[in-house]
């Protein structure tokens, strides 16, 4: 089958030529994936800080949406030619959703919407969850203030309207380009990032802070008030002070959550930036996002097959 991977572990992301799944075992589900979302980090997948049991040649990728077109031993709430979205790590199969096809858990697997295409369904399942779960540690309530680094990005746009919706006041940092699409999303302040002093000029102190962007997780845990609350998504979370409770987050597959947030997409009540790329460019979007050249959109690889017309999102 088709996929975009690696050959070996540490090399270049290429075009590839893999074997098939194997058949789903008890509890799994064999997708014939139509989107997989790419990621910053899937830089990590391939040796790098995050072992998600890839076993080389393999196909990178940790999220997407796709119809089962086959079931485990039992598994009784999915059906060959359901639609499921999924974020998966540990890979049960060893090679992920930059493939034709993929075995999952599905246990994680979520029920994809009909109203939901395949683009932003794939987009969802690893910002979405990260978003959601760290706004869970954070516990902020109506009335509070929020930081949130890199609001720009696809984890922190979906975190910024998650929590505007509940009532929390948030300040995002971000380029001066994105101003106007924070501001529409629910932000009370737009902060530019690329002004080196930007911490100094942000008024007030936060109840809690999420850190999506490298190397603000000290200027974010100085503008936190005694007894706040940090949660970093890029594994550089400070030591407590002042009664601050600081730690790193990693996302977890969670089906119930990403169902919820599926719907609230199609719904309209969460809003995404992607931008749709054929599977042939993998390597290309890859180098591109792991550059932290998206601009802030999520970039969505589609399986587009002879049957289907050219996907959009």
């Amino acid at each position: 089958m088709k996929a975009c991977g690696v050959s070996a572990v540490g090399a270049d992301v290429t075009l590839l030529r893999l074997p098939e799944p194997p058949a789903p075992e008890a509890g799994q589900l064999l997708v014939e994936v139509d989107a997989a979302g790419v990621g910053p980090w899937d830089r990590l997948l391939n040796g790098t800080g995050w072992d998600v049991g890839l076993r080389t040649p393999a196909a990178l990728g940790v999220e997407g949406a796709g119809r089962v077109v086959a079931v485990g031993p039992g598994v009784e709430h999915y059906s060959v030619g359901d639609r499921v979205l999924a974020h998966e790590a540990p890979l049960p199969g060893g090679s992920g959703f930059w493939a034709e096809r993929v075995l999952i858990t599905a246990a994680g697997a979520a029920p994809c919407p009909p109203e939901l295409d395949a683009a932003r369904a794939a987009a969802l399942p690893v910002a979405g969850l990260t978003a959601y779960q760290a706004l869970a540690e954070l516990a902020l309530t109506s009335g509070q203030r929020l930081l949130i680094t890199n609001g720009g990005g696809a984890t922190g746009a979906l975190a910024l309207q998650i929590a505007a919706s509940r009532g929390i006041e948030v300040t995002v940092t971000a380029s001066a380009a994105a101003v106007e699409r924070l501001s529409a999303l629910g932000a009370a302040a737009v902060v530019d990032y690329r002004d080196p002093g930007w911490a100094e000029r942000v008024p007030g102190k936060f109840d809690a802070a999420l850190v999506a962007a490298g190397g603000t997780a000290h200027e974010a845990m100085s503008l936190l008030r005694d007894n706040g609350r940090l949660i970093s998504l890029t594994s550089d979370a400070p030591a407590g002070d002042r009664g601050i409770v600081s730690k790193d987050l990693y996302v977890r597959p969670d089906a119930a959550q990403l169902g919820h947030l599926a719907q609230a997409v199609v719904s309209g009540k969460l809003r995404q930036n992607v931008t749709v790329l054929p599977s042939s460019e993998g390597p290309t979007a890859f180098a591109s996002v792991t550059a932290g050249q998206a601009g802030g959109r999520k970039i969505v690889l589609i399986w587009t097959r002879p049957e289907q017309g050219t996907a959009r999102a």
